[in-house]
C-alpha cells in the first residue's frame, strides 16, 4: 500500500528523541503507528511498530539499490544479486568451504570468458566446461539451507524482490524466533558466497520468459524509455535484457555486493507484536559488527528534460489494447506527492471521481482511471484506458485528456476534496491492522529519502490544500508534456526465446547439513501456545424476527465495521445472478441515478459489492461505523429499488461481451479457463455464464429483481454496534422476501481421471503452464487433515519442499512449480490432487519425467520432514483468526461439515506422524495413478511425441473452454 494514502493527520508534527537503555531512536508524534527510527553506530536503520494482533512480525530488509544502479554492460544484475542472497554464506550452505572455494572461483572466472565468446559453438562448448566444473562444486553445496532454516523458525512468505530503487528480502516470523532470524540475516548480508549459479542462472530465465507473455511489461517498458530517455528508469529493465543474462558477470555481481550492501545503506523494518528495545538490542548483537562503507555513493544523473510536446510510442501483442499516458514529476519524498495523490482520487477513486462519473458511469469507454508511481529520483503520474468494441485507443486518450482539462477548469465540487480526505482517513485505518502494510511505509520512506516526519503528516498536509492549489498546480504541469503508450493487437516480433543449455542436474545433498543449520533447528525458543477458534465462545449467535442468522462479534479497537448478507445461492443456482450484480454497478434508482449513489458511498466513506460465486451471494459493506445505518439504507434502497434501461444495459453487454472476448488474449486467464474445463468439463464455473445471445434478449430490470429475491440470509457483522441495535438497523434499512424465486442448485462437479491422458489448448508463447490433475473420487475426512498438510509442505508447499528443491534447485527447469491436494469447501465433494508448473517450451518433457519420478518414488528425507513438521507446527502455534475473520471461518468450517477449528485436530496429531506415514499416503494417493496433463501451449513448439506417449491427446479450442 502506498505510504501516502494511509497516514493519520497530526495536530503536530515535531519529532522527538527518546533513550531507551543504550540505544537512541526518534519517533513522531501524532503518528499512529508509533513507530520508532533507530539508527546503530554502523548507520543501520531500524524501524519498528507494535501491533499485538497476533504473536508474529513482519520483518523487511530493504537495500537502498535496484535496477536503477546496474552496471550498464550488465543490466539484471541487482535483481539476480537477490536470487544468489538464498544460496548460503561462509558457514551456511556448503560442507567444505575450503574445498568448495578454489573450484567457484574457477567458475567466476570462466564465465567472465564466456562473456567475450560470441561463436555460437565455442560457446556451448565453453558452457559445458562450466557445467562440469559446477558439478564438482556441487558436491560441497548444500541448497535450499536457507530456506530450510527459515521453515525451522516458522517463517511464512520467505521472499524478496528487487524493483528500480530498491531490493527487498521479506519473512514473516514467530516473535520468539527474533533472536534466530537475526543471526541467520547478519550472517547472510555480511558473508555471502556465490554458489549454485548457472542453475539459478535458468531460474531467472525462466521468469524472464513469463515476463515476455505481459504486455503491461512491454508498456511500462515503452514509457519509460519515452518519459526518461537518459535515466536508468527508462534506459534499462530490471529483469534486464536477454543479451545480458545471457552473460552474467560474477566479478560485477560481488562488486555491485559489496559496494551497495552495507550497513549505511539498508533499513531492517519490523511490525507486529514484540518489545523494540529488545529487538534492536539482538539486531544489534548480530549487525552490529558490520562494517560501514565510508565511500557509499551511486550513480548520478543529469536532470531528464522536460517533454516540449507529447510523444507517441507503441507496443504489440496477445493481450487487450489499451492506452497509457505518462507524466513526469519530482522524486517521491517531493511535497508534489500529496498534490498528485489528491489529483489522482480526484479523477479516479472506483467511485466517484471526474473520469468514473464521466467516462466509466456511462460507459463512454471500457475503462479509465489513474495512478501515482512514486520512485527515488522521480515520479510517475498515469492515466490509463481500455477501448470499447470498435473504440479507437486515440479516442479513448482523448476522453481522459479532457477529464484532466476539466479538472484544469476547476469544474468539481469541493464535496468531493472532502470525500477524497475521509476515503484516505478510512484507508489509513484499515492499513494499520495489515504489518505488511506498516513495513511497506517504513521500507518506501527509507528507500525514497523520505523522513518520517513527512510522511505522517501528509493527510495534514493535504487537508491544508484548497481547490485553487489544485487548479493551479495542474494548469502549471498537466500539459502537451507526455508520453502516451498504444498498446494494440498484433504478433510481437521482439520476442526471442532463450535457448535451454544443457545442465547436468546438480545433487541435492539432502545427507549433508552445516553446522550452523544444526545448531538453527536444534534452537529451542520459548514457545508461543496456539490459540483455536472456540465457535462457542469467539462469536456471538443470534436470530432476528424475519428468521436470518445472525453472527456477530464486536470491534472494541476501533472506529470501522464490516458486514454481510450472505444468501445461499449462486451461479449454481442461476447463471444471470452474476450478469445482474455486474449490471447493478451502472443503474440508479428512481430518486438516484448511479452517480448519485456512488458519490453517497464515497462521502460516508463506506464501500459496498455484491459478489456472486459458486453457492453464495454476498451483499457487503465496510468502513466507519458512525456511517453504517446510513450506508445500510442506502444499499437497501439501491438493491430494492434498482431501475434498469434499454440504454445502459445495451451498453453494459457490449462492455460483457468486449471483456469475455479480451479474456482469451490473456495467458493466466487462458489457463485458468483450460483448468476449470480439465478438472470439471463443459460444465464449470468459468464457462456457466450467459451466452451473447441470452444477454440480447434478456429483461434486465426481470436481471435486477433476482437481487432483491435471493431468501433467506445470514448476516455477519463485526463492529461496535450492540447486537440488538444492528438487528433493528438491520430489519429497518434492508427489507427483503426471505424466501428465494431461483431454481435448486446444480452443483459443479469435479470429473475423475480414469487414464493417463492429455488435454491442451493453444496460447502463443515462449513458455507452457501445466498442471498434472489428479481425481478418483475419494472422499475428504477431517481425520485426513493433519498428514494432508504435512505431506503438501514436505513434498511440494514451498521452496524447502522437495518439488522445488528438485526441478528449480536441481535442475533450473523452472521459475514456479509445486504440488498440493486440495480440500473441498463443500462436504461431499471429493478431495484431488494437482501438479503446477511454468516452464520453458523446451524444457517440458524434461519437466514432466522428473515430476513423475518424484510422483511415483517419492524421495525420504528425514531432515526434510521434521523441518516441515517443525514449520507447521510453529505456523499454527502462532496463527490468530480475530476480527471479520472469525465469522468468515465459522462459515467455511460449517460447509464442511464441521463444528470445531480443523487447525486443532492437525496441530495435536501432527507429533505423531512418521515418514511412513507420508510414504503410505503417496503411495495409496499419488504414486502410478491415472493423470490428466493439462497443457496450455503452442503446440508447434512442444514435443508431441513425448505427449503422445503419454496418452490419448485431447486437443481444446480456446472457443470450448471458454464456452463462446
Amino acid at each position: 500500500m502506498n505510504c501516502k494514502t494511509i497516514m493519520l493527520s497530526a495536530l503536530s508534527l515535531l519529532a522527538t528523541a527518546t533513550w531507551a537503555q543504550s540505544y537512541h531512536y526518534e519517533t513522531v508524534k501524532g503518528d499512529p503507528m508509533q513507530t520508532r527510527i533507530y539508527t546503530l553506530p554502523n548507520g543501520l536503520k531500524v524501524y519498528t511498530s507494535v501491533n499485538k494482533e497476533k504473536p508474529r512480525l513482519q520483518t523487511y530488509i530493504a537495500v537502498r539499490t535496484g535496477s536503477r544502479n546496474d552496471p550498464k554492460e550488465t543490466t539484471g544484475l541487482a535483481h539476480y544479486l537477490e536470487h544468489l542472497m538464498f544460496k548460503g554464506t561462509t558457514h551456511f550452505g556448503t560442507s567444505n568451504l575450503a574445498a568448495e572455494q578454489p573450484l567457484l572461483d574457477s567458475i567466476e572466472n570462466r564465465f567472465e570468458q564466456y562473456r567475450h565468446i560470441t561463436d555460437p559453438v565455442a560457446r556451448k562448448r565453453w558452457y559445458e566446461k562450466i557445467d562440469s566444473l559446477s558439478q564438482l562444486a556441487a558436491k560441497y553445496n548444500i541448497p535450499n539451507e536457507y530456506d530450510k532454516m527459515m521453515a525451522s523458525i516458522g517463517s511464512e512468505g520467505s521472499n524478496a524482490y528487487t524493483s528500480n530503487d530498491v531490493t527487498c528480502y521479506q519473512e514473516d516470523i514467530p516473535n520468539n524466533e527474533i533472536d534466530t532470524w537475526a543471526k541467520i540475516q547478519a550472517d547472510r548480508f555480511q558473508n555471502m558466497v556465490i554458489r549454485g549459479f548457472h542453475t539459478e542462472l535458468e531460474a531467472v530465465y525462466e521468469e524472464y520468459n513469463i515476463g515476455l507473455s505481459s504486455d503491461g511489461n512491454k508498456e511500462w517498458t515503452a514509457l519509460g524509455k519515452k518519459l526518461y530517455p537518459t535515466h536508468p528508469y527508462g534506459t534499462q529493465t530490471t529483469i534486464g535484457t536477454q543479451e545480458h543474462l545471457k552473460n552474467p558477470s560474477i566479478v560485477n555481481i560481488k562488486n555491485y555486493f559489496h559496494r551497495y550492501y552495507v550497513p549505511n545503506n539498508v533499513a531492517i523494518c519490523l511490525a507486529g507484536d514484540f518489545d523494540p528495545n529488545k529487538a534492536v538490542a539482538t539486531i544489534d548483537k548480530y549487525f552490529g559488527s558490520w562494517k560501514p562503507s565510508t565511500t557509499l555513493s551511486r550513480p548520478e544523473y543529469a536532470p531528464v528534460a522536460d517533454l516540449k510536446q507529447h510523444v507517441d510510442t507503441t507496443v504489440v501483442g496477445q493481450e487487450a489494447e489499451n492506452v497509457i499516458l505518462g507524466w513526469k514529476f519530482d522524486k517521491a519524498a517531493s511535497d508534489q506527492s500529496d498534490t498528485l495523490s489528491f489529483i489522482s482520487d480526484l479523477l479516479s477513486n472506483g467511485k466517484a471521481g471526474l473520469m468514473d462519473v464521466d467516462l466509466n458511469q456511462p460507459m463512454k469507454v471500457m475503462s479509465a482511471g489513474t495512478g501515482v508511481e512514486g520512485l527515488a529520483d522521480y515520479t510517475t503520474f498515469i492515466a490509463e484506458g481500455e477501448p470499447k468494441q470498435g473504440q479507437k485507443l486515440e479516442e479513448v486518450r482523448d476522453l481522459m485528456l479532457a477529464e484532466i482539462e476539466k479538472l484544469k477548469r476547476g469544474e468539481f465540487d469541493e464535496n468531493l476534496m472532502k470525500a477524497v480526505l475521509a476515503n484516505k482517513k478510512l484507508n489509513m485505518l484499515r492499513g494499520l491492522s495489515s504489518n505488511r502494510n506498516r513495513t511497506e511505509m517504513m521500507k518506501d520512506a527509507f528507500i525514497n529519502g523520505e523522513s518520517w516526519q513527512h510522511v505522517v503528516g501528509q493527510l495534514d498536509r493535504m487537508s491544508k490544500i484548497t481547490k485553487e492549489q489544485i487548479v493551479d498546480f495542474a494548469r502549471r504541469h498537466f500539459l502537451d508534456n507526455y508520453v502516451c503508450v498504444y498498446k494494440r493487437l498484433g504478433n510481437d516480433t521482439t520476442i526471442h526465446k532463450i535457448e535451454k543449455p544443457h545442465i547436468t542436474p546438480i545433487p541435492t545433498n539432502n545427507d549433508k547439513h552445516s553446522d550452523f543449520l544444526t545448531a538453527v533447528v536444534n534452537s529451542k525458543p520459548e514457545p508461543i501456545q496456539p490459540q483455536f477458534i472456540d465457535f462457542n465462545k469467539d462469536l456471538a449467535k443470534g436470530k432476528m424476527k424475519n428468521g436470518a442468522e445472525v453472527l456477530y462479534k464486536q470491534n472494541a479497537t476501533d472506529d470501522l465495521f464490516d458486514l454481510s448478507l450472505v444468501f445461499p445461492v449462486g451461479r449454481e443456482n442461476s447463471k444471470q445472478l452474476q450478469v445482474a450484480a455486474d449490471y447493478l454497478d451502472y443503474v440508479g434508482t428512481a430518486t438516484r441515478s448511479a452517480n448519485d449513489i456512488k458519490k453517497a458511498f464515497y462521502q460516508l466513506a463506506c464501500d459496498y459489492s455484491v459478489s456472486v460465486s459458486d453457492d453464495e451471494t454476498r451483499v457487503s459493506l465496510s468502513g466507519l461505523n458512525e456511517n453504517m445505518p446510513a450506508a445500510l439504507k442506502l444499499m437497501g434502497d439501491y438493491i430494492n429499488h434498482a431501475k434498469a434501461d434499454a440504454e445502459s444495459y445495451n451498453k453494459f453487454v457490449g462492455l460483457t461481451l468486449k471483456s469475455r472476448n479480451d479474456a482469451k488474449g490473456n495467458q493466466r486467464v487462458c489457463f485458468s479457463a483450460l483448468r476449470q474445463y480439465g478438472e470439471y468439463g463443459p460444465y464449470n464455473g468459468f464457462r456457466n455464464k450467459m451466452s451473447a445471445d441470452e444477454l440480447h434478449k434478456a429483461n434486465p430490470q426481470q436481471l435486477l429483481a433476482q437481487l432483491k429475491n435471493l431468501g433467506k440470509y445470514t448476516l455477519l457483522y463485526y463492529g461496535a454496534t450492540p447486537m440488538k441495535q444492528l438487528e433493528a438497523t438491520v430489519a429497518k434499512s434492508y427489507p427483503c422476501t426471505m424466501k428465494t424465486t431461483l431454481p435448486a442448485a446444480r452443483r459443479y462437479t469435479r470429473t475423475t481421471t480414469t487414464q493417463n491422458e492429455v488435454w491442451i489448448a493453444p496460447y502463443d508463447a515462449k513458455n507452457i503452464y501445466m498442471t498434472q490433475y489428479l481425481n478418483e473420487n475419494k472422499q475428504w475426512t477431517p481425520e485426513q487433515a493433519p498428514v494432508n498438510a504435512l505431506f503438501g509442505e514436505y513434498f511440494g508447499g514451498g521452496m524447502n519442499a522437495i518439488v522445488f528443491q528438485e526441478l528449480r534447485e536441481a535442475r533450473g527447469l523452472a521459475y514456479s512449480a509445486g504440488a498440493w491436494l486440495t480440500t473441498p469447501d463443500r462436504k461431499g465433494d471429493p478431495e484431488c490432487f494437482n501438479t503446477y508448473i511454468i516452464t520453458q517450451n523446451d524444457k517440458m518433457t524434461d519437466c514432466i519425467k522428473e515430476f513423475n519420478q518424484l510422483l511415483n518414488n517419492m524421495p525420504e528425507r528425514q531432515a526434510g520432514l521434521d523441518l516441515a513438521k517443525q514449520s507447521l507446527m510453529k505456523s499454527i502455534a502462532t496463527a490468530r483468526t480475530t476480527k471479520f475473520s472469525v465469522l468468515n471461518a465459522y462459515l467455511t468450517a460449517r460447509k464442511r461439515g464441521l463444528n470445531y477449528d480443523i487447525n486443532r485436530v492437525i496441530y495435536d496429531k501432527l507429533p505423531s506422524l512418521t515418514m511412513a506415514d507420508l510414504v503410505k499416503f503417496a503411495k495409496e494417493n499419488i504414486s502410478g495413478k491415472p493423470y490428466r496433463y493439462i497443457i496450455l501451449g503452442d503446440e508447434k513448439e512442444l514435443d508431441m511425441n513425448t505427449l503422445q506417449k503419454i496418452g490419448p491427446v485431447k486437443r481444446l479450442t480456446k472457443e470450448e473452454i471458454f464456452g463462446f
